[in-house]
């Protein structure tokens, strides 16, 4: 049986690689696996399925031997606006040409002995997606979009060091692609370094590594304590793009550092709360200004403007029967830009920061279950101020965005 999953798992890797991961905490999944995105994405203190490790390796020891897999539609409606331009290019544009996605997960861990778990976490870090449905004379002359994708797959070690509490260690191999459509306006002379790798030139791919550590505990009945650490993860640079990303195409996934609570309330009732940190303005290609008087491309060429966020995230899990529990929760992340930095974050309207969270897991027996979780990103607008240079016309640009999502998955253990 076991032979059976590892053959499963490893087929359905090469489907995710080709399967396209959206986020809500900046461009983050808001947490890794359904049991998660249930309970407002909290789980550094309270691993429950294999995909743990996406969060916390350490947890892996506690989930026993293990294998989940999974699907989540993504729905995001987004979209952008600009207005007191004095160049002709005042009106309100769709993003949400493409607006329905699919997000996989899986995982696999094995226990040797009671100490000691071997395991592999497969998640979607997180990516954006914009597809306009016209182009936006701003920027070009063909529909103006971005598409970014960013998958992990982590390899884990944990064990159990005294008692209940452990320690886990992942290798992220990473792997990201991303597509640019529609900035032909800055192809002209002396705006980027490469004008030739700089839009409209369909999907690059790149690899990368990194890892994460973790740390969780049991102390007593009624109080768990987790932390947990990613490391910035290297990636090779697109090529294809080094004429528009800083560095020559620069774009490696930053580093995060959470810690989590679980507060088992009654034998029945538990509360997580994770609070979390994204080291984005560790990336140039992201962090940089879009002002920065460089050529698109350089080492300090303008971003996105994105700044370091927090992230809080709370749920309940409630056993109402053995074989029924239901989840809810909240997840509240920071703002990545401010109002001055619309401009380019038309391609990457990242403005949501409310979120409400369901879920539920329906036991079936001999260790089989399924899992449920429904995800709401409240509508947020961000508008621009002396956020469209004069020499492009002045005026704002505004974003607004909402999402929902569904997942569902299965998950055996014993």
């Amino acid at each position: 049986m076991r032979y059976r999953h590892c053959r499963l798992l490893l087929a359905l890797v090469c489907v995710a690689i080709a399967v396209p991961a959206f986020a809500t905490d900046g461009y983050f999944s808001i947490g890794c696996g359904t049991k998660q995105l249930g309970q407002g994405g909290a789980g550094v203190a309270l691993p429950q399925d294999s995909l743990a490790a996406g969060t916390n390796p350490a947890g892996m020891v506690f989930v026993g031997d293990r294998f989940d897999l999974g699907l989540t539609f993504f729905r995001p409606i987004r979209g952008g606006s600009i207005t007191g331009s004095e160049a002709p290019v005042n009106g309100i544009y769709d993003a949400s040409r493409h607006k329905n996605f699919f997000i996989p997960e899986l995982g696999f861990n094995h226990l040797f002995g009671s100490r000691l778990s071997l395991g592999v976490s497969i998640c979607g870090n997180g990516g954006m997606n914009t597809s306009y449905t016209t182009p936006i004379p701003l920027l070009g002359t063909t529909r103006a979009g971005v598409d970014l994708e960013q998958l992990f797959v982590s390899p884990t070690a944990a064990f159990k060091v005294a008692g209940h509490q452990a320690l886990g260690v992942s290798l992220n191999i990473g792997w990201q692609r991303v597509s640019v459509e529609g900035l032909q306006n800055f192809t002209q002379p002396g705006f980027s370094i490469d004008p030739s790798n700089l839009t409209n030139r369909g999907y690059d791919g790149s690899y990368g590594a990194g890892f994460r550590v973790g740390w969780t505990g049991e102390f007593g009945k009624f109080l768990n304590l987790g932390a947990t650490f990613q490391s910035r993860t290297y990636m090779q640079k697109f090529d294809k793009y080094r004429g528009l990303f800083a560095e020559q195409g620069g774009f490696d996934i930053p580093a995060n550092v959470a810690g989590g609570v679980a507060l088992k309330l009654t034998e029945k009732i538990t509360v997580p709360f994770d609070v979390e940190r994204i080291f984005y303005g560790q990336v140039k290609s992201i962090a940089n200004l879009d002002s920065n008087p460089a050529q698109l491309g350089a080492d300090n060429g303008p971003g996105f403007g994105w700044n370091d966020i927090t992230v809080e995230k709370a749920g309940i899990d409630y056993k109402i029967r053995p074989t029924l529990t239901v989840r809810g929760g909240y997840n509240h992340s920071g703002l990545p830009f401010n109002s001055s930095q619309t401009f380019f974050n038309l391609l990457a309207p990242a403005v949501v920061q409310n979120h409400l969270t369901a879920g539920a897991t329906v036991a079936l027996g001999n260790g089989k279950e399924i899992n449920l979780a429904y995800q709401h990103a409240f509508e947020n607008t961000v508008n621009g101020v002396n956020s469209i240079p004069p020499a492009f016309g002045g005026g704002e640009a505004n974003l607004q965005m909402y999402q929902d999502s569904i997942g569902l998955s299965f998950g055996w253990g014993r």
